[in-house]
């Protein structure tokens, strides 16, 4: 049966936080005075409106970080650090009042939520630390008296196309090595987020503003698909950057490629989760239900294919089951709440013919998978995350749906299963749980899983910044967040430099 989180709050009372929220971070009052409507899932009903840019503000917008890269890439790269620091400093003041933003736009949890603005203060100590180590190499020459280096030079303006699921930590991560590294920026926001991303962007040009960095190193665009399709095909765009569905990425990157312009996609993800014969079945349930329920599964990491070893199935999935009837549905700023509303009736209705499709084809709706609420308050959308017995992997879930969906599988043996989990178009995150060393080594080596993101013993989502995020095949190659991830903000340049007073030719080369 499910469970059902208390009454929804009217929206005048979102609509009341959201504003004391923008008004305790500073947004200028101008800007959230516009045409553009700003709808809750909570409710489905509009809390607030903001400005529109047209095509000349893309235009100024992008001119102005052009001309102010020529200043920012001369500044040195541990002073551009210090305008990540104020910025962190500044999410970590303001931490309540974006979170709040978050769960009012996108319905997250306040857990969730503030756990994404921890994500930006994380990314921004990290670049901040990066700052002073944009390290290149020194290898040794084949000819006496020189020597070979590489450096690494600012690339240019960044353009960041963000999605609603994580409205504003993907930006961060993305901006913060961006602007150590000494780019400038210009972002389109989601279409359902552009008061987050208000918030946000005030809090830069504040942190700017704060320790004297140039005017015009950011610029937000608060504009429908046009604004990213600019960005797309300007080539004063160094690097798009760009956060949603495959489809978009197989429309954008051939623009991008055509003007030699370089992309860094984060796309599709359909994650998968194997749990072995010696696995530890309290702490697997624990990982499985948070990585396809939370974010009512609307995360690009989110569990949607599960396998289990046909010898524990029976222990398994029942409580996997029951787990999930006792998940709290309802409103995110109500506390206990774990399961908030899905984005839009869009969502609602991909959910719903997907398990549809999964019945035809064999799958058996075990749980969930129901609308709620609905009576009540007919615009927004509140789902039971569903569980779904398939016989084998088929059609259907070879697809991503954005919604909370868990296919679920049986198995017989690892190096089987690997390759039937391999066996789909995306690649960006992937787990198995298992006590057995060997196993868990099979899964991480090159014959295991191809995602870019490769677990043991913990689910899909819930990656930290330390490490590199994003996937491989359709989820498009890129990497974002830790590791060496700031490559892609920079170019790369091999020196020779030669002391010698002679000159000698590589390979031994004789010329004059």
């Amino acid at each position: 049966m499910t469970t059902l989180a208390p009454a929804l709050p009217a929206t005048s009372e979102i609509t009341a936080e959201v504003q004391k929220s923008l008004q305790s971070i500073g947004v200028d009052p101008v800007l959230l005075n516009g045409p553009r409507e700003t709808r809750t899932p909570i409710t489905g009903e509009v809390i607030l409106s903001t400005a529109v840019h047209d095509d000349a503000d893309i235009e100024a917008a992008i001119s102005t970080a052009a001309e102010a890269f020529k200043t920012w890439r001369n500044v040195p790269a541990p002073v551009r650090g210090a305008v990540v620091k104020r910025w962190g400093q500044l999410l970590t003041e303001h931490k309540e009042d974006v979170a709040s933003l978050i769960t009012a736009e996108v319905g997250k949890i306040r857990s969730e939520a503030l756990g994404e603005v921890q994500e930006m203060i994380d990314i921004a100590d990290l670049a901040v630390g990066q700052s002073r180590q944009l390290y290149g190499k020194t290898m040794p020459s084949e000819r006496p008296g020189h020597r070979l280096a590489e450096t690494w030079h600012p690339l240019g303006v960044v353009g960041i196309i963000s999605a609603f699921n994580f409205p504003v930590a993907v930006f961060a991560w993305n901006a913060a090595l961006a602007l150590v590294a000494g780019d400038t920026l210009v972002w389109k926001p989601a279409d359902a987020t552009h008061l987050s991303a208000l918030a946000v962007d005030t809090l830069l040009a504040r942190a700017v503003k704060d320790v004297g960095a140039p005017a015009g190193i950011h610029h937000l665009l608060l504009t429908d698909r046009t604004g990213g399709q600019k960005l797309v095909e300007d080539p004063r765009i160094a690097l798009v950057s760009a956060t949603g569905s495959v489809r978009m990425g197989q429309e954008i990157a051939p623009t991008i490629a055509r003007r030699f312009g370089r992309a860094l996609l984060e796309l599709g993800g359909n994650n998968g989760a194997i749990v072995a014969p010696s696995a530890d079945l309290d702490l697997a349930l624990r990982g499985i239900v948070f990585a396809a329920a939370g974010t009512a599964g609307q995360r690009c990491t989110s569990l949607r294919r599960l396998f289990v070893h046909s010898s524990i199935a029976d222990a398994l999935i029942p409580r996997i089951v029951e787990a999930y009837r006792t998940l709290n549905i309802g409103s995110p700023t109500q506390e206990g709440t774990l399961v908030g509303p899905l984005i839009n009736a869009g969502s609602f209705k991909a959910q719903q013919d997907a398990l549809t499709q999964a019945v035809a084809e064999g799958g058996e709706i075990v749980q969930g998978g129901n609308r709620v609420l609905a009576d009540e308050h007919p615009e927004a959308f509140y789902v039971e995350p569903a569980v779904v017995r398939m016989p084998a992997q088929t059609a259907v879930v070879h697809d991503e749906t954005f919604a909370p969906i868990l296919y679920v599988m049986t198995y017989e043996s690892l190096e089987e299963v690997i390759e039937v989990h391999n066996a789909v178009p995306q690649g960006l995150s992937s787990a198995i749980f298992t006590q057995d060393q060997t196993e868990a080594e099979l899964f991480l080596s090159a014959s295991g899983s191809d995602c870019g993101i490769a677990n043991v013993n913990i689910g899909t989502s819930g990656a930290e910044i330390g490490g590199a995020f994003g996937g491989e095949k359709e989820t498009g190659g890129g990497r974002e967040s830790g590791s060496d991830s700031w490559k892609a903000y920079m170019r790369q340049a091999t020196n020779t430099i030669n002391f010698s007073g002679q000159l000698p030719l590589a390979q031994g080369v004789e010329f004059i």
